[in-house]
């Protein structure tokens, strides 16, 4: 990992996700470039080509100024920062600049679950993810130590799963991270004999793998959602993230049943990391 992008609007949660990003960028000698979109209003673009180049002149200054406020930060000492200034109108934008500095991970600061209106509901964090070519950190609260030794890959294994389950793999090898490989066992039309589990996993290992080496590497659950059952099994076993897919422009992928990607990032208290139809953690975010 050499890049981090952390899209700042210089709120206390963009802080949060500055600094989970410094200790990854500790951990791993990593640069973090530090984003901002100016967003553009429309009353801007329609003035004349003079006004305009003056005004967003004037904004881009500004922003570079609260941006060098920003980043003098104690917990920043010592890595390489880079803030960037974009205006831009949308967050979806955020992957063009991934894409750009060849950027290994987003980290976003998010609100988390407020009531009746959860994370992912029209958010700017969830454009972000379903446009990121790249894994995205989501991160809810003040990081303690942030860490990828042991990370919960929570997944249905069906055919649809075998990319995210590759893309996972890769990615916590790299960072030298112990995968869980979890399956959540529900009752009602979900429900599957211990047999029909096993024989699903084999099946999917087979089809990834190749082979059944990983295949003792699987735990099996019983709860009354998937959700609840990830969250408990992250909680007991020590887990330090936990990786979900993702299905990219159209959202997140219901691997089980339900909006089950968005209930774990709502309600985890660990950090969540997601990839394109792949993935996203010692709290759950």
């Amino acid at each position: 990992m050499k890049k981090i992008i952390v899209p700042v609007d210089f709120s206390e949660h963009s802080n949060y996700a500055l600094q989970a990003a410094a200790q990854l960028a500790k951990k791993y000698d990593a640069e973090i470039l530090a984003l901002h979109m100016l967003e553009i209003s429309e009353t801007i673009l329609t003035k004349g080509e003079t006004a305009l180049q003056d005004e967003t002149v004037f904004f881009i200054k500004l922003a570079e100024k609260k941006f060098n406020e920003f980043l003098e930060q104690d917990f920043l000492e010592g890595i390489s920062v880079t803030p960037i200034v974009k205006h831009f109108k949308v967050f979806s934008e955020v992957n063009d600049v991934a894409k750009e500095q060849n950027a290994d991970m987003i980290v976003m600061g998010s609100h988390g679950s407020s009531g009746i209106k959860e994370i992912f509901v029209g958010s700017n964090t969830e454009k972000v993810v379903r446009h990121a070519d790249i894994p995205v950190l989501v991160v809810k609260n003040q990081p303690a130590t942030l860490s990828f030794d042991n990370v919960v890959f929570a997944s249905d294994f069906t055919e649809k799963s075998v990319t995210p389950y590759l893309n996972a793999t890769q990615l916590f090898k790299s960072l030298g991270s112990k995968l869980h490989l979890l399956y959540v066992n529900t009752p009602g039309d979900n429900f599957k004999s211990s047999q029909e589990i096993e024989q699903t996993v084999a099946d999917f290992l087979k089809k990834a793998d190749g082979d059944l080496s990983q295949l003792d590497k699987v735990k099996y659950v019983a709860d009354y959602t998937v959700e609840k059952g990830v969250l408990n099994f992250a909680n007991v076993s020590g887990a330090d993230a936990i990786a979900v897919a993702t299905h990219g422009r159209t959202g997140f992928t219901h691997f089980l049943s339900g909006s089950i990607s968005e209930d774990i990032a709502n309600h985890a208290s660990l950090p969540v990391s997601y990839t394109h139809l792949t993935l996203p953690t010692s709290d759950l975010v």
